[in-house]
């Protein structure tokens, strides 16, 4: 099954790794156009650098961006319309979790710094995206959350609370912002990441073994939903949360 993007304008946050990268590779690999952002320059052009290498040809736009910030968004959005003329599809999914213990001991920094990558960032994304085209030429929105959204975690609860709202500000938009704009989640398990690394390094096997599909997730198998959510096949799908965790949920 192919899917054709033809040249649509995509914006990818968190792209120098893990979730965010292989999107990026899946999204221009489908002929889309991919804008990805990161915080740290170097790391962002080495990404970009790395999908024009896997797609020759690819047309691919490095961003140094902080997904905290309001200001960022505009210009990341900016740069889509100053390059390409505007964004079809937005996939946010910078996230950050700087903090890991009881949610009562929480330090007010901690926790503005956490909501602010993780729902404001994705909601200053898609409020440009949609003032600076998506309006008038419709498009696709998918939010990265986390089954963690849903479940009740020792150590990450303020990360989760986070998941949990942006879950809810995706049904939220997509509610708003019909029939112009598709607006969809994924909600990955534990997958094999850099920044999740401290819960798969050491008992990775032991937390496999108890996944119905007897393995960790791989970067790409999110990116693969994530395809299919911003593409014409999932033209009637909005507002749903699509869970990608080898049916890990199915032990909660």
């Amino acid at each position: 099954m192919e899917i054709d993007l033809d040249r649509r304008v995509a914006v990818v946050t968190g792209a120098s790794r893990g979730i965010g990268l292989a999107t990026a590779h899946r999204l221009a690999g489908a002929g889309a156009r991919v804008l990805l952002t990161s915080r740290k320059p170097d790391a962002v052009e080495a990404a970009a650098e790395q999908v024009r290498a896997a797609t020759p040809g690819a047309e691919v736009l490095a961003v140094t961006a902080n997904a905290g910030d309001p200001d960022s968004a505009a210009a990341v959005v900016g740069a889509a319309v100053e390059r390409w003329g505007g964004v079809d599809i937005v996939v946010n999914n910078a996230a950050t979790n700087p903090y890991f213990g009881p949610a009562l001991d929480i330090s007010d920094g901690q926790w503005a710094k956490t909501f602010d990558v993780n729902l404001k960032g994705a909601h200053a994304l898609v409020r440009e995206a949609w003032r600076g085209s998506m309006s008038e030429r419709g498009g696709a929105v998918v939010n990265v959350a986390s089954v963690g959204g849903v479940l009740v975690e020792p150590g990450i609860g303020v990360y989760n609370v986070t998941k949990a709202a942006l879950l809810h500000l995706t049904r939220t938009l997509a509610g708003e912002l019909g029939p112009t704009v598709r607006v969809n989640a994924v909600a990955p398990g534990l997958v094999r990441t850099d920044m999740a690394r401290g819960l798969w390094e050491e008992h990775g096997d032991a937390i496999a073994a108890r996944v119905p599909l007897r393995r960790l997730g791989e970067p790409d198998d999110v990116a693969g939903a994530i395809l299919f959510l911003v593409s014409d096949l999932a033209r009637w799908i909005t507002g749903t949360t699509v869970t990608v965790d080898g049916g890990m949920d199915l032990h909660a």
